[in-house]
C-alpha cells in the first residue's frame, strides 16, 4: 500500500535484491549519500555524518541543482539488521520537532519488500502528497543502486 494515514504517509515497493543488501543502503553512509535526495541531488561525504546506531545523530546536506543546499538531521531510534531501520528527520535542524520513519523490510522470494512509514504531523494533504513523490523517487534510486 502506498498513500496517507491519519498520523502520515507510507509506501510499498518490492525491489529485487536481498534484504541485506537493501538494508545496507539504509545504513551506510556512502549508500544513503547515492540515494538520498535522488540522482538529482548531490550529499558531499564532507558534509555527511551518518552512522546507523540507536542514539546516534546523522546530518546530511543535499545540494539541489540550482544550488540551493537543504541540511538534513535526525537520530537513529532503531536498528535491527537486515529488516528494520527506525530514525527520524527534519530539514529545520534548530528546531527540536523531529519526523519519524520506519523502514520495515521482509524477504520475500529472491527479493524484498520494503514498507516506510513516515510520520508527517501537521502536514495537510496536498504535502503529505508530495512528501510521498519524494520517497518514491528516493527509491526509485535506492532501488538502481541496489540491483545493479
Amino acid at each position: 500500500m502506498t498513500g496517507l494515514t491519519p498520523e502520515g504517509i507510507e509506501i510499498d515497493r518490492d525491489i529485487a535484491a536481498p534484504a541485506s543488501r537493501v538494508f545496507r543502503a539504509f545504513t551506510s553512509a556512502e549508500d544513503f549519500a547515492v540515494w538520498f535526495g535522488t540522482d538529482q541531488v548531490n550529499v558531499p561525504a564532507e558534509e555527511l555524518d551518518f552512522v546507523a546506531e540507536p542514539g546516534r545523530e546523522w546530518r546530511a546536506t543535499m545540494v539541489l541543482p540550482n544550488g540551493h543546499r537543504i541540511n538534513w538531521t535526525g537520530d537513529f531510534r532503531e536498528v535491527t539488521p537486515d529488516s528494520r531501520v527506525v530514525f527520524t528527520l527534519t530539514d529545520q535542524p534548530d528546531d527540536p520537532a523531529r519526523a519519524e520513519v520506519r523502514v520495515e523490510l521482509t524477504p520475500f522470494g529472491e527479493g524484498t519488500r520494503v514498507h516506510v512509514e513516515q510520520d508527517t504531523p501537521g502536514f495537510p494533504d496536498d504535502a503529505k502528497r508530495a512528501t510521498i513523490a519524494g520517497y518514491e523517487g528516493f527509491l526509485d534510486t535506492l532501488q538502481r543502486l541496489v540491483t545493479a
